[in-house]
């Protein structure tokens, strides 16, 4: 995947819309398969609500202010770029499909036919497939198969996990980021995402969960045997702390969001009783003091709320007791003290904590848990790319259609005047 303009090297480009922040990063691989960090921009987002659009202007101006940062530090322009995608409208769906092969070595157009199968039921209007991941295949009823290239078959079988998201959701986001002068290469669930870059295989193949919490959602995906089996949007995340926060205290956002993350504690038992803080509520000439655990108690009951929610999302999918690996939390509100506690009593399962390493490049700003799905985006891509060159397809990606006026306009741009 090439999203630049000027080089014949190999570069990915990650595009993460936040609800918080909006992250540009640009990417190259050696060849060994490491990613190298060449260009950053990342501008606090406007016109984001729980992963969905709702001022155009706000998110057009955000994306291009981070595209021209990430294109001045590269020294290249940025022509597209793989998109996350995350927010309520996303849902999804397990399936199987099958395709007949006559006998003969199994290829990777056989493969694409059954994953064609397995996302050919009825969905409604007003929703489209973004992810088509086998989980894995059954030929001639002998099951456990991860990879079926070069077997040899009569009868080829997926089973898929089918991602879809709401057409106008997705649509809207899509003419923001065009309008900014990005193509979109593709779309990728912002919990895959992250979890390209923060989970291990061991962790995948025992089975385990990761819980993305953003500012606006919290994003999660099973993973069993090495694939997807379940991935869900939970629309609860760091803003609805500070919201809790600035309604408990009386507190305007911005001071709500500061002393969320100078002062803020997941636990309440775990704050000195003594310790207090000053702030300046709506209605008071000077400011006042409160004690540190007054707002640990605000924030506790929240983080509880929402990792009550993942429980039932993880028993809702029926692989709760799949999990011996337990849950990988990562996201910029992973960063609150005892958080990890909090987890631990509600899910009782493993919990670890994580956050980007083993960067290189421009990575002295990326050191941190918010930058997870951005990073993993380009992660992703890598992957893609390296499945493409050794198998000679690519699955799992939603690729837009061909579009004759997409290209007309890329065309467009390289012509004088």
């Amino acid at each position: 995947m090439t999203g630049i303009m000027g080089t014949d090297d190999l570069i990915f480009v990650g595009l993460d819309v936040g609800t918080r922040k909006t992250c540009v990063l640009v990417g190259q691989s050696d060849h060994s398969q490491r990613l190298r960090i060449i260009g950053l921009g990342t501008i606090p987002t406007k016109g984001m609500r729980k992963g969905g659009v709702v001022s155009l202007e706000g998110v057009v101006r955000t994306i291009a202010d981070a595209k021209e940062q990430a294109e001045r530090t590269s020294g290249l322009e940025i022509t597209s770029a793989l998109v996350n995608l995350s927010g309520a409208h996303v849902s999804s769906m397990n399936s199987t499909g099958m395709a007949g092969v006559s006998g003969r070595t199994i290829g990777a157009d056989d493969v694409n036919r059954a994953l064609d199968a397995a996302k050919s039921f009825a969905i409604p209007y007003n929703r489209e497939v973004v992810h088509v991941i086998p989980r894995g295949f059954v030929i001639d009823g002998q099951d456990g198969i991860k990879d079926a290239i070069g077997m040899h078959g009569f009868r080829l079988e997926v089973e898929a996990h089918i991602v879809t998201a709401g057409t106008t959701a997705r649509r809207n986001l899509e003419k923001c980021v065009e309008a900014a002068g990005i193509l979109v290469d593709g779309w990728v669930l912002s919990s895959l995402a992250a979890g390209a870059l923060v989970l291990t295989e061991t962790e995948k193949e025992m089975g385990v969960v990761i819980c993305d919490i953003g500012a606006g959602t919290t994003d999660l995906a099973i993973y069993i045997e090495g694939s997807v089996w379940h991935t869900a949007v939970i629309p609860v995340g760091g803003d609805h702390i500070t919201n809790d926060v600035a309604q408990g205290l009386h507190l305007p956002l911005e001071t709500s969001e500061e002393i969320k993350i100078s002062h803020g504690h997941a636990m309440k038992e775990a704050v000195e009783p003594s310790k207090t803080l000053i702030v300046r509520p709506f209605g008071s000439d000077r400011p006042v003091q409160i004690r540190q655990t007054e707002l640990a108690s605000i924030i506790e009951a929240r983080i509880e709320e929402l990792f009550g929610l993942v429980k039932q999302e993880i028993k809702r999918s029926g692989y709760d007791g799949l999990l011996p690996a337990g849950i990988v939390i990562t996201g910029g509100s992973m960063q609150l003290p005892g958080i990890r506690d909090v987890a631990g009593k509600i899910l009782q399962l493993p919990i670890r904590l994580a956050q980007p390493d083993n960067l290189m490049g421009l990575v002295d700003d990326l050191k941190s848990p918010k930058y997870s799905t951005s990073l993993g985006l380009l992660s992703w891509a890598l992957r893609q790319d390296h499945s493409a060159m050794m198998e000679g397809y690519k699955y799992g990606l939603g690729w837009p259609s061909f579009d004759i006026r997409k290209a007309a306009d890329f065309l467009r741009r390289f012509l004088p005047g």
